[in-house]
């Protein structure tokens, strides 16, 4: 059985006129203000939809904006490039590098799409809103112009302190962090390296002056020769051809003369 439907109030006949007239009257009884514009910027929230920035470095040539874009507004040309393999003995890979990136602002209905649709963060939406021409060939935005933009897209907001840290920024510094000890381990070679040589020019340095020390006391026979030595030293020196006693050994005695000697008749 079904239940019976809550009683309705009745409602005073007029009551809805009587509200809308209730607004108009504090409506009216404000003080209106004007902004002076140009004089005075108006105060845009900072995720106002102004114009479309073009953070040139994260694109990928993917397409995904233009396709997405429903007044196909977006105009985009690349081409593919031969990238050399990263390691020896490694396949050369193909990459598409962008020739052109345009937004032709006339068409654009600012529904962002190709913001929300774009996987690697090359879009970005800016405040800035005073992009007016005289012609309208003028708001075809190429990709020098929509680089200016992002000059002017506000900050991210900060993250909870207690969120788990993006996966973006991780692998970034993961990176970092590797590039750095590449670097110093570059460095520690380099180091090691120039040791290494330093050590090699002393040890050819100490083996030359040690031959220069034995040629000269090869040409200098006076020097490494006691035989040869300075009679005012204590030694004699030998005449040309005359055999010399060894050294360490004492010389024999003289032999007595043959003749009568004092004292004998």
């Amino acid at each position: 059985m079904a239940e019976p439907l809550p009683p309705t109030r009745s409602r005073i006949p007029g009551s809805g006129l009587a509200k809308g007239l209730a607004v108009t009257l504090r409506t009216m009884t404000k003080k209106t203000v004007t902004a002076q514009y140009p004089d005075a910027q108006p105060e845009l929230p900072p995720r106002t939809r102004g114009v479309i920035g073009l953070f040139e470095e994260n694109c990928t040539v993917c397409m995904l904006c233009a396709r997405e874009c429903p007044d196909w507004c977006i105009y985009i040309d690349s081409h593919k490039e031969t990238v050399p393999p990263a390691a020896p003995g490694g396949r050369e890979r193909s990459r598409n590098v962008l020739d052109r990136f345009a937004i032709d602002f006339s068409l654009c209905m600012y529904c962002g799409i190709c913001i929300e649709v774009c996987p690697f963060d090359a879009l970005f939406w800016s405040p800035e809103f005073e992009y007016a021409e005289t012609d309208i060939h003028e708001l075809t935005h190429e990709r020098d112009k929509l680089r200016e933009w992002m000059w002017t897209v506000p900050a991210p907001p900060a993250l909870d302190p207690a969120a788990e840290e993006p996966k973006e920024i991780a692998a970034a510094r993961k990176t970092a962090d590797k590039l750095a000890a590449e670097q110093a381990a570059r460095a520690e070679a380099a180091e090691a390296e120039a040791a290494q040589a330093k050590a090699a020019e002393t040890k050819a340095a100490g083996t030359k002056a040690a031959q220069t020390e034995a040629g000269a006391a090869q040409a200098d026979p006076a020097q490494g020769d006691p035989a040869q030595a300075d009679p005012a030293q204590g030694g004699q020196a030998a005449a040309p051809g005359e055999p010399t006693a060894p050294p360490g050994r004492p010389e024999p005695p003289a032999a007595p003369p043959s003749g009568p000697q004092e004292g004998q008749s």
